[in-house]
């Protein structure tokens, strides 16, 4: 049996839409077949601006993949760009040869190349797709959401996905890759009393000329309609190459279900959602009245109020939208102290290797090294692992910029953050390590197909100039 009805495609708003259920002796033997084709796009995504962008299958982002928990897929990937490019499948635990890391688990496809990525998607939740070839394009458009339907999620009445994502300035774009950039930090502030920290340039900033949700800025982006009384259950990915986003739905606050499409063990209330470069999270809100409502990105920077779509209730689409404003002050923002708890005692499991310590430093005005202990790749340490092993990794944060560090093929447990152990550590495969001094402890299980997977920071900037590491296993 083989379906081809769980892709999705749409140049606006990607309104998820339910699947099927399928019977558990259907799953054993179902495949679902998609082809991916890149290409060039000249992306608009507001009046005026026009982008030499590249797209899966004609839209940026590209299609909607959807699957029901235990089906296999069949991607047929074929390339016509010109630069080298692959598929990472992005939080998923898949064969090492699968696993879309150009130059370490596959060749990079060349122009008029294709490739077959051939896996069963899991775990379940949500996750995505995207270039990981180091040609920067991603940046320019090749990436999309995967979501992996768990049989055991809460029910929704209207469910979204939003890809927050950026189109770069690309001039601004290659001088960060030299530290060159005068693109000051945009990172919103706590009250409005302090500019300092973001207008100051630290050479790594790239500017951006527009902001997006779904290939489109406010307002030109589709709108959501909702009902008062729904339950409404958003998956909200931050596809930025280089920036943290901070989340916020006017009137309404955020219960946090999932972190990088992985349960949590408590769910947490906020008012504002901080999510890290590759991130993504679950979570529901209630409409308890009718209105218009924008969905939008915090930020110091003037474009910042472009990242909207509008959520309006019936007989609502025209009324005035109400917004939130361009401040984190007094309001309750998302941590992974927050959803984790604080409090627990440190303890090392009997007889578990040792941990691995890596500094991460670098950077600067005319400094495009971004290290791990001390080098970069790929003469960054090797984290040599046997298969079942329990591994600990402990970052310390020794630059003046926060870290989104992702890991290819795991889901490890994020322990301790900034010295304080979590009391219920949170399942991800990508954590920030916050700046000046930050730390972050990992522990995960070494039970991934044997082969190099990547470890790396998932700001491509630091990415590309150095920032990334091999965990390798050995028999």
């Amino acid at each position: 049996m083989k379906r081809h009805d769980f892709v999705r495609a749409a140049a606006g708003t990607l309104a998820v839409v339910s699947v099927p259920g399928v019977t558990q002796r259907a799953l054993a033997s179902d495949v679902v077949d998609v082809t991916l084709r890149a290409a060039p796009l000249r992306f608009s995504p507001g009046a005026g601006l026009h982008f030499s962008g590249l797209a899966y299958n004609g839209t940026i982002p590209g299609p909607l993949l959807r699957v029901a928990h235990g089906q296999r897929i069949r991607v047929r990937y074929t390339s016509d760009v010109g630069v080298p490019t692959s598929i990472h499948w992005h939080g998923m635990l898949l064969p090492n040869a699968m696993d879309g890391a150009a130059g370490i688990t596959q060749p990079a496809v060349p122009f008029g190349g294709e490739y077959l990525y051939d896996f069963v998607p899991g775990p379940p939740g949500t996750r995505w797709y995207h270039d990981h070839a180091f040609s920067l394009a991603s940046a320019r458009g090749l990436f999309g959401m995967f979501v992996v339907e768990d049989p055991n999620d809460e029910p929704a009445d209207r469910e979204f996905a939003l890809i927050f994502h950026d189109v770069p300035k690309w001039s601004s774009l290659v001088a960060a890759q030299r530290g060159v950039s005068n693109a000051p930090m945009t990172d919103p502030i706590a009250s409005g009393d302090s500019m300092q920290m973001m207008h100051r340039s630290m050479g790594d900033e790239v500017d951006y000329v527009a902001h997006c949700i779904n290939g489109a800025s406010y307002p030109r982006g589709k709108t959501l309609a909702i009902r008062s009384g729904d339950r409404v259950r958003l998956r909200i990915l931050n596809a930025s190459p280089t920036q943290t986003r901070y989340v916020r739905l006017a009137g309404h606050q955020f219960v946090v279900t999932h972190a990088d499409g992985n349960p949590l063990a408590q769910t947490t209330t906020v008012d504002v959602l901080r999510i890290g470069a590759g991130e993504r999270y679950d979570a529901y809100f209630e409409v308890r009245k009718p209105g218009a409502f924008l969905l939008q990105g915090i930020s110091g920077d003037p474009l910042e109020s472009q990242q909207a779509v509008l959520l309006y209730t019936e007989g609502m689409e025209h009324a005035p939208p109400r917004s939130e404003p361009q401040t984190l002050g007094g309001l309750r923002v998302f941590s992974y102290e927050a959803a984790g708890g604080v409090g627990a005692q440190t303890k090392s499991p009997i007889g578990a290797p040792p941990p691995y310590d890596l500094a991460l430093g670098g950077g600067g005005w005319e400094n495009p090294r971004w290290t791990i202990a001390g080098d970069v790749w790929p003469n960054t340490p090797k984290l040599r692992v046997r298969r079942g092993e329990l591994v600990t990794v402990r970052f310390r944060n020794t630059s003046d910029m926060d870290h989104p560090m992702h890991l290819h093929g795991h889901i490890f447990a994020l322990t301790e953050v900034n010295g304080v152990p979590l009391l219920r550590p949170l399942s991800k495969d990508g954590s920030l390590v916050s700046a000046d001094g930050g730390t972050a402890t990992w522990q995960f299980t070494a039970n991934s197909s044997p082969g190099r997977w990547l470890l790396h920071c998932h700001n491509e900037i630091h990415m590309i100039g150095g920032m990334m590491a091999e965990v390798v296993y050995i028999a």
